[in-house]
């Protein structure tokens, strides 16, 4: 029934905007340009936190020993080993292993020019990282001297990669030390660092000379099997001294989450900018269907005169807003997906386009253009014919 009324009915909304093809593309145009800044401040902010939590994701664990004193990855401070051997001492924890992390700068191999990365020293005898690509070549940095180079790090590395590829050697100095890079890995950048070189733990310390090996950045634990990570995580705290807390693997991604929200105003500059996003959209559709009303406010009157509702106009500004809603988000995801795979490389952002965000942002413009149906209709409402004739 509902179905066959659709088609009886004239699509005067349609009608409206096919007639002026000229205001339609502009009408397009903008609300494309709104869908592109909602898409690529959502795309950046998720960015960002997937690139600051890709090392935490990757962990080869089910709880992190982090100091009391850790503020995020790159600035986790230090505390002693043997935390690590007191937390095995704890009911439904089956292993503790050392994890070594810290900035330094190196020469590019290539332009041998410097730059910072962060250098993460693991116990090549087992496994930290969920990654294959680490995983089949421990054996390789149990050389001295020799890293794993994330391929996703941020700068022009090509030459590197292929040399790498090809199984030629490449060196470079660390603070007077020359490396090597045996084999490939890829993480990638993130907003605070530009790359990750993983190496032995022997080797970390030769790096960082000034650095003890029983002072330890990370705690990796694997519980045994059948235990409850949570219920672990809270005998561990406690139980172990206060310069250590334990937290599950998901809960050491959220420490760097809520690290960034804290300090760093990223989550609200980039809130802000889709709101803006948003409201510019809602000014450019206002624009777009209040000049139709007033355009054709004679004719509407005419449509009152033979006995129209107002709620059958209405409905005709509407169809309007949600065609431009649905015309206009296409154009503005095609878009915004080359934007995305530019970032990707240029920035080397882990941006892309969830199923979720792409929901989001039509939910979004659906509304943004409602709202703007529902100001543009005021004066249509208040429209008398014996006024307008």
């Amino acid at each position: 029934m509902i179905l066959q009324q659709l088609r009886r009915r004239t699509p005067l909304g349609w009608i409206q905007l096919r007639h002026n093809k000229t205001r339609l593309l502009v009408s397009i145009g903008g609300i494309a340009f709104a869908d592109i800044l909602m898409f690529m401040q959502l795309g950046i902010l998720n960015g960002l936190y997937d690139s600051n939590t890709a090392p935490h994701r990757q962990l080869q664990a089910d709880i992190v020993l982090v100091s009391t004193q850790a503020r995020q990855l790159t600035n986790l401070l230090s505390f002693p080993r043997r935390r690590l051997y007191q937390a095995m001492d704890v009911r439904g924890v089956a292993s503790a292993q050392a994890l070594y992390i810290n900035f330094i700068d190196w020469k590019h191999p290539e332009t041998r020019q410097k730059t910072a990365m962060l250098v993460v020293g693991v116990n090549p005898d087992t496994k930290a990282f969920d990654l294959p690509a680490v995983n089949q070549s421990l054996d390789k940095i149990k050389l001295p001297d020799t890293v794993l180079f994330d391929r996703a790090a941020r700068g022009n590395y090509q030459w590197v990669i292929d040399q790498v590829e090809q199984k030629r050697t490449v060196t470079t100095e660390i603070e007077r030390r020359t490396i090597t890079i045996a084999g490939l890995f890829e993480l990638g950048a993130s907003f605070t660092t530009d790359g990750i070189l993983l190496t032995s733990d022997q080797s970390f310390l030769r790096l960082f000379p000034s650095r003890q090996a029983g002072q330890v950045s990370l705690g990796l634990v694997q519980v045994q099997p059948g235990s409850d990570p949570e219920a672990v995580v809270e005998d561990l705290n406690a139980y172990l001294p206060q310069d250590v807390k334990a937290m599950t693997k998901q809960g050491f991604v959220d420490f760097e989450k809520a690290y960034i929200d804290q300090n760093q105003p990223i989550a609200f500059v980039f809130g802000l900018a889709t709101t803006i996003g948003f409201i510019v959209g809602i000014v450019i559709v206002y624009q777009i269907l209040s000049t139709d009303v007033n355009d054709h406010l004679a004719e509407y009157a005419t449509f009152k005169a033979m006995g129209y509702r107002d709620r059958y106009l209405l409905g005709a500004i509407f169809e309007e807003a949600l065609i431009l809603a649905a015309i206009g988000f296409i154009p503005g995801v095609g878009v915004s997906l080359g934007l995305y795979s530019l970032l990707r490389q240029v920035g080397a952002l882990p941006i892309y386009m969830p199923l979720l965000r792409l929901v989001l942002v039509f939910t979004l413009t659906v509304v943004m253009c409602s709202l703007s149906g529902i100001v543009a209709t005021r004066q249509l409402r208040s429209a008398d014919p014996a006024d307008i004739f």
